[in-house]
């Protein structure tokens, strides 16, 4: 502007006035007022989020190098060749195989460099480029902050020191969280190089499928070790770190292959890979090998009746040698990356699977069982539980049924079920429902070593397997009367071991009377009159091993038991108001006990009178090494002596008589000596065979699970062992039972079990040479004959030819036996005139012949020409 001389004098008088200047100053001390609050407030706000970090450090954790590292890992299972892997271990968050960074591919290194962290190699923990890259894409959309800037120190930090992070539910917890793991990553980084972060870092990361870590990833998606990835499948397993459902190359491989080409291009860019491996790797059609794996890997995952045993063991011993809890017991086992040395021996548990499951093996024996459970919403949110019982007491009230467990097809049980349902439905419910159908009768097995206490293979039922640790009836799960396999160790073992008896000892097999007044009988309700401890075993005769038993004592019997190895045993036991105590129950020969026993203890014990007495604790693992390769546990369990070897030695001289030409005939093999004893329960409720060769010792029991009664078969047990048996004795050298240094031979008389003087009838017999009989017979004078010879055995598939009258043994639940005849093989003039002819006048002379001819022809001839004729043939099954 132009202003006149005037106008421009005015205007400087106006800029310079008072009033003008006093305007200036507030304005500039308003400013200055202004712009010091912003300083102290910014002083202020620094200093008190100094203050708020300063705390949020100091309530940092502390760790360590080791706190990083991955927990939570794969139990592997080995065979007893100690290679073979049968089987892994695995909990929830535990599915993890770590392998070190050596056996990792630098190409799978680098994938994940390259996608999740670019300049890893480069920072100290904490990605301050990330950070400030990440903020401005947040601000460029909107105040959305979903770029990642974590380093894979930061991510290794958030899985292993704050695994609830997922759990986060204010702003203030993940931004605590948050400061805390980058503190610690930067002193994570100063602890630990690279190359030990990135190892924790893919042994620690989930990869979908349940997959943790690396390896397992590798061998889920691509059925391989993690050393032999290619580039592509190693891109294809980094795509997946970001959201493993999202990215999950199964279930969503389109989504993946975006990212796996994401993956590539950016190894490519950063120089990890040329551009001939970038093309190559695009072309490969890894996804059509993805599912091709997947297909193969949909195999049932349950646990073998073996495993889910060496599970419990390992747990118990963990408890009770090293004094874990219950929960770090658990623990140690499904997700402590041990490795676990069992005693299986695959191709003996092979065997054992195909025998027990193999349908011909119970010829017209297949009937289904039912167990159900179920759980009832109502519609107001009420819960109501039914259960197997449920469905039993609706069939015998509609259809007047005691068996409502047992169907004769799986189609039949589930319309039971549908029906049973409608008669408690209402509108509105859900249902939470268990059906399992399991075929019956049913049966269980234990093999053993019994050198060495080792279990070679267990089968806890017949059928397909439902579940991992559901009833196993070979080991903890089910406890079955022992019948006449009891004797053995209840009344026989004790008597020749302590109470100088021998076998030659007679007892007079007659009428007996109990303690409670009933009256003892045999199951053939007759009686043999003088009769040796060998017979007694050999046939199975109730009144011998009961008087027998009586003499010892009871307590006696059971403390023996006991060093067998028989847990289940009780002692003044309440049960529902009444007291039960073993130690004094008469009928504890002939197997009645309170409780029953378990199939594995019962092949120890046996096993034990095949190790000259010797008892090895039954275990189902050799050794168990901790994840750093210590060992645990030493698998060389309990050992001690329960009889001496003279008497091991004449309980199976004594029992390979019950299999040449007793109750187990059924049961010779071909090649071998066998040793053993029958044992049948009341009503043929429970079957059982427990019988050992020089090399192995096997436990085969056999009925129905809601204790039905085995009329129409009672054979299956003896084709079960002997197919088992037979099978894996086909190759191994034949050998015969050793006959220790303490035992001897001599002949002695028949009739009053001294030694034979001339005139006597005689046998020769082995004798304990502690036990030697002192006094020779003065001579009869008389001949014997009037009382019929016992045969209280047990049903057999046997030639008629070399076994007397066949007739099941007294069962365990009652002292008065049962007279129905079991189904014996071959024709009544066989099985009586011949056979009990001549194994009559084998045995007993006269007195043997003619009951041989009596009992024979009209009990096992009648019994075995009706029933086991009809069902059996003349040749052993």
């Amino acid at each position: 502007m132009n202003y006149g001389k005037k106008k421009a004098a005015k205007r400087q008088k106006k800029i310079t006035s008072k009033s003008t200047m006093q305007g200036k100053r507030i304005v500039v001390r308003l400013f200055k007022a202004l712009l010091i609050c912003i300083i102290l407030a910014a002083v202020v706000g620094v200093a008190g989020g100094g203050l708020f970090i300063k705390k949020i450090i100091d309530d940092t954790p502390h760790v360590s190098a080791s706190d990083v590292k991955p927990k939570g890992f794969t139990t592997f299972v080995y065979a007893d060749d100690g290679s073979t892997e049968i089987e892994r271990f695995v909990s929830s968050g535990s599915n993890r195989v770590y392998k070190s960074i050596d056996e990792i591919p630098k190409d799978l290194q680098h994938a994940f460099v390259a996608i999740e962290d670019e300049r890893f190699y480069k920072h100290n923990g904490i990605d301050l480029q990330g950070i400030a890259r990440a903020a401005v894409v947040g601000i460029a959309r909107g105040g959305n902050f979903t770029e990642g800037a974590s380093t894979l120190t930061q991510q290794l930090i958030k899985n292993n020191v704050f695994p609830n992070f997922t759990k986060e539910k204010t702003f203030y917890d993940k931004f605590q969280r948050k400061i805390q793991e980058q503190y610690l990553a930067l002193q994570i980084e100063k602890k630990m190089d690279k190359s030990e972060i990135i190892e924790s870092y893919l042994n620690t990361i989930n990869l979908g499928q349940n997959c943790l870590g690396v390896q397992a990833a590798s061998q889920r998606y691509f059925g391989k070790d993690v050393s032999d990835l290619t580039l592509s499948e190693c891109a294809v397993i980094a795509g997946i770190t970001q959201s493993p459902s999202t990215y999950d190359p199964i279930t969503h491989p389109d989504n993946n292959k975006v990212r796996r080409n994401k993956v590539l291009k950016n190894m490519l860019e950063q120089g990890y890979i040329s551009q001939k491996q970038y093309d190559e790797a695009l072309a490969d059609d890894v996804y059509a090998r993805i599912q091709t794996t997947n297909t193969a890997s949909q195999a049932d995952n349950t646990y073998s009746y073996f495993v889910d045993a060496l599970a419990q063991q390992v747990i118990q011993d963990l408890k009770d040698q090293l004094g874990y809890t219950d929960t770090q017991a658990y623990n140690a086992v499904y997700s402590g990356g041990l490795s676990i040395y069992s005693t299986q021996n695959q191709t003996m548990q092979q065997i054992c699977d195909e025998e027990a499951n193999d349908d011909s093996n119970y010829p017209g024996l297949k009937e289904y069982g039912l167990d159900y459970a179920l759980t009832v919403t109502r519609a107001d949110g009420s819960t109501e539980n039914y259960g197997s019982n449920n469905i039993k007491n609706y069939v015998k009230e509609t259809y007047g049924k005691d068996q409502g467990l047992l169907y004769s097809s799986e189609d039949a049980a589930r319309a039971m079920v549908e029906e049973w349902k409608a008669t408690i439905a209402r509108e509105g419910d859900t249902y939470d429902e268990r059906i399992t159908i399991t075929p019956q009768p049913q049966s269980s097995i234990t093999i053993m070593d019994q050198k060495t206490g080792q279990i070679k293979a267990m089968v806890g039922g017949r059928g397909e397997k439902a579940s991992s640790l559901g009833l196993n009836r070979a080991y903890q799960g089910s406890k079955r009367q022992p019948g006449s396999t009891f004797k053995i160790l209840a009344a026989y073992a004790p008597a020749l071991d302590s109470c100088d008896k021998t076998l030659a000892t007679t007892i007079d097999d007659e009428p007996y009377t109990l303690k409670n007044g009933q009256v003892l009988r045999n199951a053939n309700k007759q009686y043999g009159g003088t009769t040796t401890l060998r017979e007694g075993i050999k046939r199975s005769i109730n009144v011998v091993a009961v008087k027998l038993s009586d003499e010892i004592t009871q307590e006696l019997g059971y403390e023996y038991c006991q060093k067998f190895g028989i847990s289940t045993l009780v002692k003044n036991k309440t049960i529902n108001g009444k007291v039960f105590d073993d130690s004094t129950s008469q009928t504890l020969a002939l197997g009645g006990i309170t409780e029953g026993v378990y199939n594995y203890e019962m092949c120890a014990a046996y096993a034990t009178i095949a190790n000259g007495g010797e008892y090895n604790k039954p275990t189902l693992y050799s050794k168990v090494v901790d994840h750093d390769g210590n060992v645990l546990l030493d698998g060389t369990g309990e050992s001690h002596t329960v009889i001496k070897d003279s008497t091991a030695y004449l309980l199976t001289n004594a029992m390979e008589d019950v299999v040449n030409s007793g109750t187990g005939t059924a049961c010779q093999l071909p090649n071998m000596p066998v040793a053993g004893k029958t044992g049948t329960t009341t009503s043929n409720k429970d079957l059982w065979f427990c019988g050992f060769t020089p090399y192995y010792t096997c436990a085969v029991w056999g009925g129905y699970d809601d204790n039905k009664e085995c009329d129409y078969d009672t054979s299956f047990r003896f084709r079960l062992w002997k197919g088992i048996m037979s099978r894996i004795h086909e190759n191994l050298e034949e050998k015969d039972f050793k006959v220790p240094s303490s035992v001897e031979r001599k002949s002695i008389c028949t009739i009053t079990g001294k030694l034979a003087g001339s005139g006597c009838p005689s046998i020769t017999e082995y004798f304990a040479k502690d036990t030697l009989p002192a006094e020779t017979c003065s001579g009869h004078g008389y001949s014997y004959g009037s009382k019929s010879n016992s045969s209280t055995e047990d049903d057999s598939s046997s030639n008629a030819n070399t076994s007397g009258s066949s007739t099941r043994e007294d069962g365990s639940n009652s002292a008065t036996g049962n007279t129905t005849g079991n189904t014996t093989a071959g024709s009544d003039t066989t099985g009586g005139t011949t056979t009990g002819g001549s194994t009559g006048g084998t045995t007993g002379g006269s007195t043997g012949g003619s009951t041989g001819g009596t009992t024979g022809g009209s009990t096992g001839g009648s019994t075995g020409g009706t029933t086991g004729g009809s069902t059996e043939s003349t040749t052993p099954q």
